[in-house]
């Protein structure tokens, strides 16, 4: 078997991947804190609607339902983030961990290259699964967001076919 120290192209894949997934977590991050704003934005024009004490009964279980699934969304959009953040801190410490090993391969110390090899491998998992549990979360608070919506748009449809006709 061909040793990793031989094959810059190895080398380089180790370094250079972690390098492209940190930074695709780290726009993952952005957009994520944007939906997150959007989200407390939502929970503060919900309050507003309520606050205002014209809400009909039926009105009123719609605002209740969303302010509920907004609520669960933020606290999804919490979770993606942390997650993100962890893919973030791994995908650099298997960087470095990388960058280590490589000064390792040309030493005698060919142990302490396969182990840090093998921990940059290790720590690399680790932040490509927080991506994907970040990934899972953002879909799960996209379909809070789409059943939000989609009730948004009911009571709209509702609302203009009960007005009268405009003048012909």
């Amino acid at each position: 078997m061909a040793d990793l120290s031989d094959n810059p192209f190895a080398l380089l894949s180790l370094i250079a991947a972690p390098a492209v997934l940190t930074n695709a977590a780290s726009v993952l991050v952005m957009s994520t804190t944007n939906r997150f704003l959007r989200a407390s934005e939502r929970m503060r024009a919900l309050a507003v609607r309520v606050e205002e004490k014209k809400l009909t009964p039926g009105f009123r279980a719609l605002v209740r339902g969303q302010v509920d699934r907004t609520e669960r969304q933020a606290v999804l959009l919490l979770g993606a983030l942390r997650a993100a953040y962890t893919a973030i801190g791994a995908f650099a410490s298997a960087s470095l961990i990388s960058i280590l090993g490589a000064g390792l391969a040309s030493t005698s110390v060919k142990i302490g290259f396969h182990a840090m090899a093998a921990l940059a491998l290790a720590v690399g998992v680790l932040g490509a699964s927080a991506l994907v549990v970040a990934c899972m979360r953002l879909l799960t608070a996209t379909r809070l967001s789409m059943l939000n919506m989609a009730e948004e748009a009911a009571l709209i449809r509702t609302h203009e076919q009960s007005l009268p006709l405009p003048p012909t």
